[in-house]
């Protein structure tokens, strides 16, 4: 650790202090300079490129586990507590995550029971879809984005953005879902209360579908903790450290976060760090 202190400052402070200072002889520092790295040493050497290539492919957002198990995947052998060594001495750190969402203002009809109760797991896909809104803000004004989420492979199946915040807005997102898997015998469709979800369009465009609604408690966010996640997810990783001129940036930057990056490349905790695409593609060949 000294001779590491003392080759990593000697272009600020002369050598001779620095060996004085830590009782090290300089033909001893000559000698550790010169001697060959150990073979731990140059496999640390090529962990550290690759680490350093999952890390920014995930634009900067993936923690040691994530990067471990991208580590893993190109072939490596190693553990989580190396990579998180080599990630700290790097100085690779993930983006802190944000919290806090704007409220919904609109007025509510009647809203539909609890049937999803926190079952955030589902056996096959088209099972259950859950669903949610949250606003971007731009020097042009708020954008609102929905999403629906199949809890099968946490994939976002349907999408919206729109300048206003209307039922059509979380409509068009299920009309997508609809049109991308196909109609369902027996779909769930969980969301808040939201008045956008209670409006009688909505609630038609669902009836016309065959879809069983469901709705969270009153207050309680815990009820769709997996829409939660995601949009969490979203904010962290791409777009709360961003600043957007106009809404057609924001609208291109969450459409690239959702369609190139979540569904098809981050890895998910919950499906054994595959991404939502790749853990499809497996369960049609299970």
């Amino acid at each position: 650790m000294r001779f590491a202190f003392i080759a990593k400052h000697r272009n600020i402070w002369p050598v001779a202090w620095l060996c004085d200072a830590l009782d090290i002889s300089r033909s001893g520092l000559r000698a550790w300079l010169n001697r060959s790295p150990s073979a731990h040493a140059r496999h640390d050497d090529v962990l550290a490129t690759a680490i350093d290539r999952s890390f920014k492919s995930s634009d900067r957002t993936y923690g040691a586990r994530r990067v471990w198990h991208d580590v893993l995947a190109e072939g490596f052998s190693c553990g989580l507590h190396r990579v998180e060594r080599i990630m700290r001495e790097h100085g690779l750190r993930a983006r802190p995550r944000r919290r806090g969402l704007p409220k919904d203002v609109g007025v509510r009809a009647a809203a539909s029971d609890n049937l999803l109760d926190r079952a955030f797991e589902a056996s096959a896909p088209n099972q259950k879809w859950v669903a949610d809104f949250t606003y971007i803000w731009t020097a042009e004004g708020w954008l609102y984005v929905t999403a629906v989420v199949d809890l099968f492979s946490r994939r976002v199946v349907g999408w919206a953005m729109k300048a206003e915040m209307t039922a059509q807005l979380v409509a068009d997102a299920l009309i997508m879902a609809v049109w991308r898997r196909g109609k369902t015998d027996s779909l769930l469709h969980h969301s808040d209360q939201g008045s956008q979800y209670t409006s009688e369009r909505f609630q038609g465009l669902m009836a016309d579908h065959g879809i069983t609604c469901s709705m969270s408690r009153s207050g309680n966010v815990w009820d769709n903790a997996a829409m939660e996640s995601f949009f969490s997810s979203q904010k962290t990783e791409r777009t709360a450290r961003k600043v957007y001129r106009m809404r057609d940036d924001a609208r291109a930057d969450v459409f690239d976060y959702i369609e190139r990056f979540y569904n098809r490349r981050r890895r998910h905790s919950t499906l054994g760090y595959l991404s939502p695409v790749e853990f499809e593609q497996r369960a049609k060949l299970a």
